[in-house]
């Protein structure tokens, strides 16, 4: 391959390098007015009064907008595919504030001066109440986290708000109280994760501002810039066609950036005021007011047989989605789902979940969604299982684990297509030599540890997920691929321009990766995940790979040539002359190249393989092969090497001509280009026959052979192209030759 697999340079890495604005506050206009959040002191509460009459009054303040300001809407900030299973459980500013950081007031002015002392001058009255703390307290606790009449679901996923209930749901496979009964070796354990921080190294950010047409423009540092569209479009109460959202280079997400923490703030005081404005968390509000892993506690069950056969898991996953509810029914069902398929061999298994809300920070998306929780748990029994049975906990598994061509009851009854797990197990233990190794060392001061856990995860969700690609052949010859996937640092920009090079046979700097822009770019369909890297291979990556043979298989349709005649790759490069002849306009002469480094070696050999070579630029150790007709002048500055006895002849044909150059004019520009510095010759072709093509090694600056055609030639050339690649790959040496660089 001359594209994937070579150590190729990211499309952003010079910019990144050289510290250019490519962030989005290096990206933000200079009058972008400063917005802040005045936030909550108290995990429970209800805004009895606020007062921001003096904070108003500060040299520089813009607007203070409270709950009274904001529309009476609900909605959610989860970056999920519509209908989002997340509840629509928030507002921009509610009267009741739900964990300690809950937004109180926007603050919006110049400088950031002024909005800091303002913040400090608006003045609050809470009636306090009791929060639930604990997650493991707050199912049919009696303290409701959410008491409001709007509160409301677009999908049935168990959601009880009397019961502070956010999600429920089962999964059964079999009897599995029986199996548990039957079982020779029963294990019962309770495992705990706490909630992490994503800790990207770029905070929440976004800027926005109004267009030329009275739009809203949005700007911001996000996973999601589609569902951003739709989230401002239900928190603003305004239509999608009102909003653009654009994303720049992004400082890492880890899936932080999968919830629009931000972007509802500045937006709805530049809707508000028609003016640019911009918001930017600090470290610390990060920390306390976005959003982290979900918290759960996993109690399970194990039977075995003396032998290790597991024959029965029974999983309940208990997860603190927080004060909202963003991403908290669909994390939850990956602890379960990406856990106990990889022990598929089970007589039964269930795996039940309950997801709750507290006066905490909500959580959200983070690497793993769930499976990493689950994962933990289900692994870390099963190695308690190998202790138990005094079993090597590798072999043990090796007797347990899914295998090729299973169908799985724990994940929807999907067939598994594709699973190697077994053979990298073993491929593992060889490379650790973990047959000869004790699972503990005593070190001396210290310990060292053998271990072994498997996991499960997906790239995307079969049925759902989808992703568009746009791939368009320009004026020059390169091509512009515009994707909806997010490049986060993971390089997708590159990865898929790789692809297409590849598929296209060109350079990899032809083609041109448009960043996420919900105007222009194809909509990405994404159901919870970040653009991760495997969902780049599997899924978008696929994509790119169909589009360019679509665009490739088009080409070949509209210049009907035939698969009889030509194989797939000689259909490729034709229809890739075509339409350079076409792109140029080949009947005007204009210069095309067909393939390049060539090596020199190859000049010589040309007349034995009896090649009909239609051009030779020798340059330093390399030879471009090229084919030239005559170029047609518009003015003296362009003029080519046409011949005087043409000029009429062409001029009668209807060419634009400059009657003012005259043919003496031409004559002169024909003698300086044959006889000038750069030792230009002209040789004439018959038939598509070449006269002569020598090279001049004295050229300064290397030679050109210009050709002039006849209309056979013009007629055949597409023929003869070919057939010179065809003869000159059957040479090893020029096997790799480019000559897809159109």
């Amino acid at each position: 391959m001359k594209s994937i697999g070579k150590p190729i340079v990211k499309k952003d890495a010079y910019a990144l390098l050289s510290g250019q604005p490519v962030y989005t506050d290096d990206l933000a206009t200079k009058d972008c007015l400063i917005v802040k959040l005045l936030r909550s002191p108290h995990a429970y509460a209800r805004i009895k009064n606020i007062n921001t009459d003096i904070a108003k009054k500060v040299p520089g303040i813009a607007a203070i907008y409270t709950y009274k300001d904001v529309p009476d809407i609900r909605f959610t900030l989860a970056g999920q595919s519509y209908p989002e299973p997340s509840p629509y459980d928030r507002k921009i500013l509610d009267e009741v504030v739900r964990y300690v950081g809950d937004e109180v007031a926007i603050v919006a002015g110049e400088n950031e001066d002024c909005v800091d002392k303002a913040l400090k001058l608006i003045k609050v009255d809470y009636e306090i109440k009791e929060p639930v703390l604990d997650f493991r307290k707050a199912l049919d606790n009696p303290i409701k986290v959410h008491e409001e009449d709007n509160f409301r679901t677009l999908c049935d996923v168990g959601t009880d708000q009397k019961r502070n209930l956010c999600a429920h749901g089962e999964s059964v496979y079999g009897d599995v109280e029986d199996v548990l009964k039957n079982s020779a070796v029963v294990l019962e354990r309770t495992y705990h994760t706490k909630a992490n921080a994503q800790a990207m190294m770029e905070t929440f950010r976004a800027f926005s501002y109004i267009d030329t047409y009275g739009r809203l423009n949005v700007v911001s540092s996000t996973q999601i810039p589609f569902h951003v569209r739709r989230i401002l479009s239900n928190a603003l109460d305004i239509p999608k066609s009102k909003i653009r959202v654009i994303k720049p280079r992004i400082g890492g997400g880890f899936g932080a950036k999968q919830t629009a923490c931000c972007e509802i703030f500045n937006a709805f005081v530049t809707w508000k005021l028609k003016r640019p404005a911009k918001v930017i968390y600090t470290r610390n509000e990060t920390f306390i007011a976005s959003n982290s892993r979900h918290e759960m506690q996993m109690k399970v069950r194990l039977g075995a047989t003396k032998d290790g056969i597991i024959q029965a898991i029974d999983l309940y996953t208990l997860s603190n989605t927080g004060a909202y509810g963003e991403h908290g029914p669909t994390t939850v069902g990956l602890s379960g789902h990406k856990s106990l398929p990889i022990y598929n061999h089970c007589l039964a298994s269930r795996f039940v979940y309950d997801v709750v809300y507290t006066n905490t920070m909500q959580a959200g998306a983070y690497r793993g969604y769930g499976a990493t929780q689950g994962l933990f748990a289900v692994e870390s029994i099963v190695n308690e299982l190998a202790d138990e049975l005094h079993m090597d906990p590798a072999e043990l598994r090796l007797k347990n684990v899914v295998h090729e061509g299973e169908t799985l009851p724990q994940y929807y009854n999907e067939y598994l297509n594709s699973c190697t797990l077994d053979r990298c197990i073993e491929k593992a233990m060889e490379m650790i030599d973990w047959k000869n190794k004790p699972l503990v060392r005593d070190m001396g001061d210290f310990t060292r540890g053998l271990g072994i856990a498997c996991s499960m995860q997906g790239s995307s969700i079969s049925n759902v997920d989808l992703a568009s690609v746009e791939v368009k052949l320009q004026d020059d010859g390169f091509y512009t691929l515009s994707i909806g996937a997010t490049d986060m640092g993971t390089g997708c920009d590159t990865i898929l321009a790789q692809i297409m090079a590849e598929c296209m046979d060109c350079d990899i700097d032809q083609i041109i990766t448009n960043g996420v822009d919900t105007d222009t770019s194809p909509y990405e369909y994404e159901s919870d995940r970040e653009s991760d890297i495997e969902k780049l291979k599997s899924l978008i990556g696929v994509n790119v790979y169909a589009t360019a043979e679509n665009c490739i298989d088009k080409l070949i349709d509209d210049y009907e040539i035939s698969g009889n005649e030509y194989s797939r790759e000689e259909q490729r490069t034709l229809a890739g002359i075509r339409y350079e002849m076409k792109l140029r306009d080949f009947s005007l002469g204009n210069t095309f190249t067909l393939c390049e480094d060539i090596p020199v070696e190859t000049v010589t050999k040309l007349k034995e393989l009896g090649v009909k070579l239609k051009g030779i630029d020798v340059k330093e150790e390399a030879v471009r092969v090229i084919s030239v007709g005559d170029v047609l002048p518009h003015e003296i500055g362009t003029v080519g090497p046409i011949f005087a006895e043409e000029y009429d002849e062409l001029k009668e044909k209807g060419y634009a001509m400059n009657d003012t150059v005259g043919k003496s004019g031409i004559e002169k520009a024909l003698e300086d280009e044959l006889r000038g510095k750069d030792g230009t010759r002209t040789i004439t072709l018959t038939n598509g026959e070449v006269t002569s093509a020598e090279v001049s090694e004295e050229a300064k600056g290397g030679h050109t052979v210009k050709l002039t055609v006849d209309s056979d030639f013009q007629r055949d050339l597409q023929e003869i192209l070919v057939n010179f690649m065809a003869d000159l790959r059957k040479q090893s040496e020029y096997k790799d030759v480019n000559c897809g660089s159109l």
